[in-house]
């Protein structure tokens, strides 16, 4: 029983330091080839989201494309945005740019051809999105998408705009 209580007390901890985490520094490209800091992110004191996604994963381009339909509202409501992080790898960088704009997709989108920054933040498996507070500092992290999970996103923002 004494154990049980010490695991949860350190993993309540680690979840507390996972919340509070500052962005990794990692040297990425925009689609405009210039180069961007991650540890710099940011959204003017503002949440923002960070999605991790490849041209070849179909889950990840239906979340995408989900956030898009309401990304417009999203920003008018709250001034979130979003940062889209591509993991493909050199070989398919090129598909990269054709997707977003044939999607029209409106978010800042970054390179990590490498997975640099996707090991830094820890992520395995695509998509994963964390939700970032005014701060930089990392609010809440997932994998996986189902339709309609989206939502959340902007629920966890705006509780993060009422908490300031």
């Amino acid at each position: 029983m004494k154990l049980l209580k010490i695991f949860s007390v350190f993993v309540l901890a680690l979840v507390g330091m996972t919340a509070q985490a500052q962005l990794p520094s990692v040297q990425l490209k925009n689609l405009e080839g210039k180069t961007v800091n991650t540890a710099e992110l940011s959204n003017d004191g503002k949440p923002f989201v960070i999605s991790f996604f490849a041209t070849w994963c179909k889950p990840c381009n239906r979340e995408l494309k989900a956030i898009s339909e309401q990304y417009a509202d999203w920003q008018d409501e709250t001034g979130m945005k979003v940062i889209a992080v591509s993991i493909d790898q050199a070989q398919n960088i090129n598909k990269v740019k054709p997707l977003v704009d044939g999607e029209g997709w409106e978010y800042e989108v970054l390179l990590d051809p490498n997975s640099e920054f996707r090991r830094a933040m820890g992520v395995q498996m695509i998509p994963h999105v964390f939700i970032i507070d005014g701060n930089g500092k990392i609010a809440e992290s997932r994998s996986g998408y189902t339709d309609g999970a989206e939502s959340h996103l902007i629920e966890k923002i705006r509780e993060l705009i009422a908490e300031k």
